[in-house]
């Protein structure tokens, strides 16, 4: 089984980028605000479903801009199908990945707490 587990990285890594591209350069949604960046596509075993995850930063309103996404996966379907050519082209599942802002959470928090060496600002 390690070759299929393999094969799946694979085409999670290439749905990343296409998914990436499409929502980048192709979508046209005004409700889509700030800056979307796909981390991360976990495809099931039987390629129905692709959960993305996507980060979305310095966004108008992040429910609205999931909101959208969510509305307009049929047509990001129909692109990724275009670009990547497999029999089955998975339905598409976003989910809001939000590692980064906690990563920033944290860091905000450790300048907070930590005490300044000589020198710093």
């Amino acid at each position: 089984m390690p070759e299929s587990k393999n094969r799946l990285g694979r085409i999670d890594e290439e749905y990343r980028k296409a998914l990436s591209n499409i929502i980048s350069y192709k979508l046209k949604n005004p409700n889509i605000t700030g800056l979307i960046s796909v981390t991360k596509v976990k495809v099931t075993n039987d390629l129905e479903y692709a959960k993305v995850y996507v980060s979305i930063l310095n966004s108008k309103d992040i429910k609205e801009t999931m909101a959208a996404l969510k509305k307009s996966s049929g047509f990001i379907r129909s692109e990724l199908a275009r670009s990547v050519n497999l029999r089955k082209t998975p339905e598409l599942i976003f989910e809001l990945d939000d590692s980064m802002e906690y990563g920033e959470k944290i860091d905000t928090i450790l300048k907070r707490i930590m005490p300044k060496k000589e020198g710093e600002e």
